[in-house]
């Protein structure tokens, strides 16, 4: 049992040391965090409709765009 822990956790070690994202890639992590709690503020705390509809836009844009990147190209 103890060999076989080992043998996982070995390649647990190399798939993560062969991940190399570009840097765009966490600038859209950092948009779609940013547009879901701007669009959550904007919901519970303003009455501002039209800003609302449109960061949250932006968020699902982002995460879209992250999706198919990360699956065309990793």
């Amino acid at each position: 049992m103890e060999i076989l822990w080992t043998k996982i956790l070995r390649q647990g070690e190399f798939w993560w040391d062969t991940m190399n994202y570009p840097p765009l890639w966490y600038a859209l992590w950092f948009v779609i965090s940013f547009c879901g709690i701007a669009t959550w503020y904007l919901r519970n705390f303003t009455q501002r409709e039209q800003l609302t509809k449109l960061i949250a836009l932006l968020g699902v844009v982002s995460m879209l765009s992250m999706l198919f990147w990360t699956f065309i190209e990793f």
